[in-house]
């Protein structure tokens, strides 16, 4: 009998040393990362990023850290499913990279609920949702700036030397676009505002093909191919990422075409190698491991509660990572 109370009186314990403890300074740091698609690059290389920083943090703190990603293949409704089953679990800090930006009110609403912070991520909610509650947050860059800088790599070559944009010499520059997602916010800034920061330093441009591959090297591929098969007159294409850029170069090499004015944004492993080997013109660097840093620090802090008024790069309820451009000459 006494052996009998003994083992229980020690599984209890197992099993309440096991249980979730709901905040990072009692037991673990539980951290739920909700991503629209695990297979997009950059998206996968920021929690990688995101996860070796708790992974270093864990080592240099002794506190223990779970980082756990979910993935909704882009669908909301899988991602909401996930969120709530975070929540159940009663992970300590919700970060949200959002399949649909105009769904953040529903997941805040959850959230909040439960009192579990929310750090989104990458796609940016409105302003309304990131201002509805003290504990939600955003990790990103500025999408306009990351255009503006896309342009000023073009700019940058046409001042020094046109004849190496200008390849018919007729004076402008005949571009094709390459887009991300219809619904996705930097997606629509980052076609607008890279062609407009051109056209207002004065260089002449013609759109001579645009089209929507998704963020993907596969469709950029196929749908670069195609225009290339078809028309002889594209000096420069313009990306919204790296994925694409990649894509467009392929067909460029698989085509045996000798364009490398192709501009990407992102500054991923596989884009900044592409650039040093001059297949690309150049890339926006918008520094994944540094937004998974700050997602990491950020979620640790809001979980401690911490006060986070003097975090690198804060502005209001905003953390903005500054980007860079790499180019190949």
């Amino acid at each position: 009998m006494k052996k009998r109370a003994c083992a229980l009186l020690a599984a209890l314990l197992c099993l309440a040393a096991c249980a979730p403890q709901g905040n990072g300074g009692e037991g673990t740091l539980r951290i739920g990362v909700a991503v629209y698609k695990g297979t997009d690059t950059y998206i996968n290389n920021m929690t990688q990023a995101m996860e070796a920083a708790a992974q270093a943090w864990s080592e240099e703190s002794g506190e223990r850290v779970q980082v756990t990603v979910s993935d909704a293949q882009e669908s909301q409704n899988t991602q909401n499913e996930q969120i709530d089953r975070f929540l159940s679990l009663g992970y300590d800090v919700l970060c949200v990279n959002l399949v649909d930006r105009t769904d953040a009110a529903r997941i805040i609403g959850k959230a909040r609920e439960a009192d579990v912070p929310v750090v989104f991520f990458n796609r940016e909610p409105v302003q309304e949702d990131l201002e509805s509650w003290e504990k939600v947050y955003y990790v990103g860059s500025d999408a306009r700036q990351s255009a503006q800088l896309q342009a000023e790599i073009v700019l940058e070559l046409w001042e020094k030397d046109p004849a190496a944009l200008d390849l018919n010499g007729d004076g402008i520059l005949q571009y094709a676009m390459l887009e991300g997602e219809s619904r996705h916010q930097d997606a629509m800034i980052r076609t607008e505002v890279s062609v407009q920061t051109l056209r207002d330093a004065g260089v002449p441009l013609e759109r001579v093909e645009s089209g929507i591959a998704n963020w993907e090297r596969s469709q950029a591929d196929a749908l670069t191919e195609s225009w290339l098969l078809k028309r002889s007159d594209i000096e420069l294409i313009l990306c919204n990422n790296d994925d694409m850029a990649l894509g467009a170069a392929d067909a460029v090499a698989r085509l045996g075409l000798e364009l490398r004015n192709i501009v990407g944004i992102d500054g991923t492993p596989q884009g900044l190698e592409a650039v040093e080997d001059g297949k690309l013109l150049g890339t926006v660097v918008m520094d994944y491991a540094a937004h998974g840093q700050a997602i990491f620090q950020l979620s640790r802090a809001l979980d401690a509660g911490e006060e986070l008024g003097e975090m690198e790069n804060m502005e209001n309820n905003s953390i903005r990572i500054p980007m860079y451009i790499h180019k190949s000459w």
